[in-house]
């Protein structure tokens, strides 16, 4: 039989954490974060990163391992989580990939192979000092012109996804909507994709209380000690949402109210993005949560999909 993971996706604030956790326990599994915040030390509260009691539940990797201080990408998202994959397999447990983070849900369906796209130094130092000299403005314009479809995606002020595109089109003559539909699926291990989604108005009920939850919980305070270990704006790990704006609220660039008003608003924002994103797999089986009664309703029919099919 083939070796095969479960992934279990679907925007934030759906319950991926509960649903991973209840799957893991039933089938042996263990868990194999695929959120972008949650693998980050010390930023605990803002990335709605699992309890100490749910993380005791069931055994977690790529939870709380890397210091928010040094760059990390989706190649070596890539990287460790095939190796932990691997040596999950290995223990005759099922690796259970948990989150909404959609490159790195690819990086795993996906023959994706970074070594193919080399970082140009020398033409993305062209393109920072550019940015730099006339404004990020002057660099989009660039991609709008080689690749319009890109430019809808990625925002003016993202610079780093701007030049990325960029050096794309400049590394392998092709436009970045043209390369992802050359991935092929992985030979490395069959995958069960199941997605959880939520009627729009609880969801966005669901992300509007976790919000509150999180500043009750000391977001502000979180992000001041975060501050104090000398990370900035600057760095990727700050441009997550619920700490960008917070830092904006820190900046004097308005209230307190404000910056929770955007942080629910980009969140919301952010849960669509992802729905667009997972919809785009063939393959995926979605469960709307808020057509069970109960939470062991729809539990049982996700056991029920999964023993038919693993």
């Amino acid at each position: 039989m083939t070796k095969k993971i479960i992934i279990i996706a679907g925007p934030t604030a759906v319950g991926k954490t509960k649903y991973a956790i209840e799957v893991a326990k039933k089938f042996n599994g263990e868990i194999i974060s695929a959120d972008s915040m949650q693998l980050y030390k010390y930023m605990n509260i803002g990335s709605a990163k699992p309890t100490k009691e749910e993380l005791a539940e069931a055994k977690h990797h790529l939870v709380n391992e890397i210091d928010p201080r040094i760059e990390f990408s989706v190649a070596k998202y890539q990287k460790l989580a095939k190796e932990y994959i691997k040596e999950v397999m290995n223990r005759g447990n099922i690796p259970i990939v948990s989150g909404g983070t959609g490159l790195y849900i690819n990086s795993l369906i996906y023959e994706m192979d970074f070594s193919v796209m080399p970082k140009q130094s020398n033409y993305r130092e062209t393109l920072e000092k550019e940015a730099f000299k006339y404004g990020n403005e002057y660099v989009y314009n660039k991609l709008k012109e080689l690749d319009s479809e890109a430019a809808k995606r990625i925002h003016q002020n993202n610079l780093k996804k701007v030049i990325r595109a960029l050096e794309i089109v400049e590394n392998s003559g092709e436009k970045i909507k043209e390369f992802e539909k050359s991935f092929v699926k992985t030979s490395d291990y069959d995958y069960l994709l199941i997605g959880l989604n939520r009627d729009r108005e609880e969801l966005y009920n669901r992300i509007n209380q976790r919000v509150d939850l999180l500043v009750n919980m000391g977001l502000v305070e979180e992000l001041e000690k975060l501050l104090k270990l000398g990370l900035t704006e600057n760095n990727i790990s700050m441009k997550g949402i619920g700490y960008k704006e917070i830092i904006g609220y820190l900046n004097g660039e308005y209230s307190l109210e404000h910056a929770v008003y955007l942080v629910k608003l980009n969140t919301r924002h952010y849960a669509k993005r992802q729905l667009t994103w997972l919809r785009r797999y063939d393959d995926i089986k979605w469960f709307n949560l808020s057509e069970f009664d109960t939470e062991d309703k729809s539990l049982e029919k996700i056991y029920q999909y999964i023993e038919n099919n693993l």
